[in-house]
């Protein structure tokens, strides 16, 4: 399993100057695969180099913090919340260097377009977000996100039922909505052979 996160964290980009192109960085997987986890390490990585940052998470994710982006592992960034993709154009500062995205899933198709104009001006844009729903299905625009960018780094979490690399998010409660944010007491990580589409008893480990 370490040498499994090595190998996805090896695709985080070196910094290039300004005067370049910016890129697109996308950071994806199931929960508790360290997607956030992930994006706030690169985010203080930039502040250390003392590049000007700017973090933005959707509105509707309330579930730890509402002024930061927290990790599963209690890992956390100040952010600022919006409501739609198109609110980053009008928030973002002509100096900023680097912008951060938690939870790409949550946007909608726009978030595409706002991540290459950013790009063009020079932006490094760093995306993190779920990129299958409860039923396995991809969740957009995470998809397209994946085709539009630069990097792509693919998080695993821990099946909860057999250990093995996780790539699905099983639900545990029974709803049909698409967006029902949760953690720990809704979802869990699954593996391919133990997910179940739809909703499942959550795991209970022996004592």
């Amino acid at each position: 399993m370490d040498e499994l996160i090595a190998q996805t964290n090896d695709s985080e980009p070196s910094h290039h100057p300004r005067a370049t192109t910016g890129w697109v960085e996308v950071i994806a997987g199931s929960m508790f695969s360290g997607k956030s986890e992930e994006l706030i390490r690169r985010l203080r990585r930039a502040k250390i180099a003392r590049q000007k940052v700017q973090v933005f998470k959707p509105e509707i994710d309330t579930r730890f913090s509402q002024d930061h982006i927290v990790s599963h592992s209690e890992m956390r960034h100040e952010s600022a919340n919006i409501r739609s993709a198109a609110e980053v154009l009008a928030k973002v500062e002509a100096d900023t260097e680097v912008v951060g995205i938690d939870e790409g899933q949550f946007f909608d198709n726009e978030l595409v377009r706002v991540a290459n104009e950013l790009a063009q001006r020079g932006v490094r844009v760093i995306i993190a977000g779920l990129d299958q729903d409860y039923t396995g299905k991809p969740w957009e625009p995470m998809p397209q996100l994946l085709a539009i960018a630069e990097y792509i780094t693919k998080t695993h979490a821990i099946c909860m039922k057999c250990g093995q690399p996780a790539n699905y998010t099983q639900r545990t409660v029974e709803s049909e909505e698409r967006v029902a944010v949760g953690g720990g007491d809704m979802y869990e990580a699954r593996c391919r052979r133990c997910f179940v589409p739809h909703a499942d008893a959550p795991t209970v480990h022996p004592e």
